[in-house]
Formats: structure tokens, sequence, C-alpha cells
């Protein structure tokens, strides 16, 4: 084998080494927390730094279009790090580590849903929005990775990538999301709902 496969073969044995290592319980109770949530009306608010960022603002657009696609009643989910104008307001008027804190203030709700999403489980932005979330009587959901950082203690549901790898924690993060997906897809949906629900007509 050469170099080349090498890497990519033991990267992929990585991620299946770690998916298999994941605790599903925790994303079982996440799944009942999002459909409570559904069904009272409340809000999801999603957020992360950096690939993190980018697994936050790809979750939120899943819940609009891949989600919430087709039904009357839709699913409510916000990412903040979307809001570009306001991070940059917040990080040059104040400091970084309060633009999540900063929008949650204007907007979170008692039985709202909090989502961090932090590699490490140590970024202060996000920590310092989840201690806010927590005061406010919030359920906080964590998706970390390596030992699971501060975040570890202050989730309510923890959902844990087990691997020192940034590259892989956010592999397994969007992997679990999108199983949630398809999960949540089924459940509201049922049987309209299939792997090619209203895809295929962009080939048509």
């Amino acid at each position: 084998m050469n170099s080349l496969n090498e890497h990519f073969s033991n990267y992929f044995d990585k991620v299946i080494e770690t998916l298999g290592k994941v605790d599903i319980e925790p994303v079982n109770k996440f799944i009942d927390r999002i459909y409570e949530c559904y069904n009272k009306g409340n809000t999801i608010y999603i957020f992360g730094n950096g690939g993190s960022a980018a697994t936050a603002s790809h979750v939120a657009g899943d819940f609009m279009k891949g989600i919430s696609f087709g039904l009357e009643k839709r699913f409510k989910v916000i990412c903040l790090n979307d809001n570009i104008p306001g991070m940059t307001a917040i990080s040059n008027d104040l400091t970084y580590d309060e633009v999540f804190y900063e929008q949650l203030k204007t907007y979170l709700k008692k039985d709202d849903v909090v989502v961090g999403i932090s590699g490490s489980g140590n970024s202060v932005n996000i920590i310092k929005a989840l201690n806010y979330a927590k005061e406010m009587g919030s359920t906080i959901v964590g998706f970390t990775g390596y030992k699971g950082g501060k975040l570890k203690d202050l989730a309510d549901i923890l959902i844990h990538a087990p691997v020192s790898d940034m590259e892989i924690t956010e592999d397994i993060h969007i992997i679990i999301f999108h199983a949630l997906k398809q999960l949540l897809n089924r459940k509201i949906k049922g049987e309209k709902f299939s792997m090619g629900f209203n895809y295929d007509r962009r080939v048509e």
C-alpha cells in the first residue's frame, strides 16, 4: 500500500472506530428534547467556532429545508454564528468572548434548547453563553471531542466524540446530526419521507 492509500485507510478506520465508541443514549435524549421543543413551539439555538461554526450553520440549514420543508408546523433553529454583522460588532466593541452570550441575552427563553459545539469543550465564548443559558433554565446540549473540557460538566446532554483529533471530532459531529435529520424526518413525515425525498427535482 502506498503512503497516500495508507493515510486515507488509517483516517477512515479511525472515523469508524470512533463512531463505534460514541454513546448513543445522550443522542436519544437529544432527539426527545428536540421533539419536545418542536411540539411546544420553542427555539433551538446552535453555535460554534471555526469548523464547528460551519457544522452549526449546516445543521440550521438542514432543519430549515431538509426537515421543515413540507411541514405546516416548522422547526425553529437559529445559528448564532450566522449573524456576521452582530458578531463583528460585539467583537469590535466588546470582546469575542461575548459574541454568543449577547445574542442569547436578546432572544433566549426559558424552555429553549441551546446547543454549543466545541471540539475541546473549552471555548470561552461557548462556555460563557451556555452558563447564561443554564441560569435561564434552558436545556444545554454540548457536542465535544477530546476529554470534553468544561462543557462536559456544564451540559445537560453531552454528545462526545471520544477522540483527540479535531478533524475526526468534526466528522463525528456532522454524521450524528445527519443521522438525527433522517430519524426526525421519518418520525414526523412517516412514509412520505425517503432517502431521496424531494432531491431528484434538480436533475429533471
